[in-house]
């Protein structure tokens, strides 16, 4: 099990339903310890020439160590989809990924990604598709509910429907002025990783704060892997019916403190400002500069212990659980310092 989908052509495996559902019935279901390493939940379930799906938000609970584990282990071939991207340029400048089906590509307001645009001319990876953030995530909750399609208004006047190769546009049947509709397919990549806030030993997970898609992509990629801040018992997630992934979606479980860092996580930590300013205002200048930044914060760092240690330590991710709980409003936001010093390419 698990190995014809891999020799089907990569841009009809996406929107296969068939494949897709004869892969989700032969997965195993019994309730079982999932718990393993992330070096071999990304050895085992990432596998070259897979789907990769992006979870979380940009650097909002994304599972960014485990992304640097993909890149340590130097998969290959590896198609890249999701509703925000902002973690697909250092996979295409390790050239683990050499396509996408393209929503967005960017860190907020960082700046450009310069990497990401370089790499694209040069024809060292490829635009396979272009969505809008909604029509993807449509595509996300139709494999979800086990429909073949959604129909919708979005992309309707937008030119992104002459570069998708997916979705259709008919009639309305059940409008009375047969007003045109986008026919946005169910869509099933191979694997995505989530991170999450607690999870217990068989897989059921609970995300706190925004879900984005991550729940629908769970139920649509054949392989799931979770990471997450802490294991906890099962009848802790019993009591949390809000955010939950089900256990039987899930291939992998690995206990992962700090897992999205330099990302943020809800109620745990906030984000490294400075480490997002660096890798997109001078990191992705230029070729040199992107393979130096990711030796050092990738291929030379073994963990996330490692890397925060790297970045400084103990003190720094304290003030960075500490901003968390004040941007909550869970600490006097008036004791600690959101002020930090931007990162600022020097002009010639």
């Amino acid at each position: 099990m698990g190995t014809q989908y891999r020799n089907q052509d990569h841009l009809k495996r996406l929107i296969d339903y068939r494949d897709a559902r004869e892969f989700h019935l032969q997965k195993d279901r019994r309730k079982r310890d999932k718990r393993m390493s992330l070096s071999e939940a990304i050895a085992e379930f990432v596998q070259d020439g897979d789907i990769f799906a992006e979870t979380g938000f940009s650097y909002v609970r994304s599972p960014i160590q485990a992304y640097f584990e993909v890149v340590r282990q130097q998969k290959k071939n590896l198609t890249g989809i999701g509703s925000p991207m902002s973690n697909t340029s250092y996979f295409m400048a390790r050239e683990c990924m050499t396509g996408i089906h393209l929503s967005y590509v960017g860190v907020e307001m960082r700046g450009n990604d310069k990497n990401f645009a370089r790499v694209i001319k040069n024809k060292q990876a490829q635009i396979y598709s272009f969505w809008s953030h909604g029509s993807m995530a449509l595509g996300f909750k139709a494999a979800q509910l086990g429909a073949p399609f959604i129909a919708s208004k979005q992309l309707i006047g937008t030119d992104m429907i002459a570069q998708n190769p997916y979705v259709k546009v008919m009639d309305n049947p059940v409008s009375a002025d047969s007003s045109p509709v986008a026919i946005i397919p169910a869509l099933f990549p191979d694997v995505c990783i989530i991170h999450v806030q607690k999870a217990d030993r068989f897989g059921n997970a609970v995300i706190e704060g925004p879900a984005i898609n991550d729940i629908a992509l769970a139920a649509a990629c054949r392989k799931v892997i979770i990471t997450a801040e802490r294991i906890v018992p099962e009848m802790t997630i019993r009591e949390n019916s809000i955010g939950t992934i089900p256990f039987f979606y899930v291939d992998a479980v690995v206990e992962m403190p700090y897992g999205a860092f330099p990302g943020s996580c809800p109620g745990y930590y906030y984000w490294h400002r400075e480490w997002w300013e660096f890798l997109i205002r001078i990191g992705t200048i230029t070729y040199e500069n992107m393979m130096d930044y990711t030796d050092r914060w990738i291929m030379n760092t073994k963990d996330q212990y490692d890397f925060i240690e790297k970045l400084g330590g103990v003190r720094m991710i304290d003030k960075a659980r500490r901003l968390m709980e004040a941007a909550q409003g869970n600490a006097d936001d008036t004791a600690i310092s959101f002020d930090y010093q931007e990162v600022i390419p020097k002009r010639d």
